[in-house]
């Protein structure tokens, strides 16, 4: 890989498409959360390199969020995110294919490029810690002021329902300096 610095690697296994949701499944060294969010054992949640930390917590960066269908076919949706505590959150409205593949313990990827420069990125690898409604709303609000500059958030219907879910990461790595 010349010309390429690549940092902090760790590695992360995903789950069998054919494994039961919900259920506790071991990957490698550690294990899958139930779905009230503890874990008796396993590996701990990753720390995002400090040098990739301004692209999680101060620019207007989009994630590229990928998820594992039914069928286990991937699905990536560009995303609005932000990070708090070490966990990185997204917004979705319920009924929305996000919404049906976010689950508690689903494993998750989001590829991170800096809007500044395009070699530079961080990939996080993680699974679903928790899905909720609320706070939801007051959620895509603060995501509106920081990718829109707007308090509240304008593309909102009739009668839908927000959800939040944060995502813990199981591993980070990231290219370009």
């Amino acid at each position: 890989m010349a010309g390429r610095n690549i940092q902090d690697v760790q590695v992360c296994r995903f789950v069998p498409a054919n494994t039961q949701r919900g259920a506790p499944v071991r990957v490698k060294n550690s294990l899958i959360p139930r779905s009230d969010g503890r874990r008796s054992k396993g590996q701990a949640m990753a720390t995002i390199p400090e040098k990739y930390l301004d692209l999680l917590e101060q620019k207007k960066a989009f994630a590229n969020l990928a998820t594992t269908m039914p069928d286990g076919s991937p699905q990536v949706t560009p995303v609005w995110f932000d990070y708090k505590d070490g966990i990185v959150r997204v917004n979705t409205a319920k009924g929305r294919v996000k919404a049906r593949t976010l689950k508690p313990g689903a494993a998750v990827a989001l590829a991170i490029m800096d809007p500044d420069n395009p070699y530079r990125y961080i990939q996080v690898r993680g699974h679903v810690r928790r899905v909720t409604e609320e706070g939801a709303a007051a959620h895509i609000d603060s995501l509106a002021k920081k990718y829109l500059g707007q308090d509240k958030y304008p593309f909102g219907q009739p009668g839908e329902v927000r959800l939040t879910c944060d995502i813990e990461p199981m591993s980070a790595s990231g290219v370009g300096s």
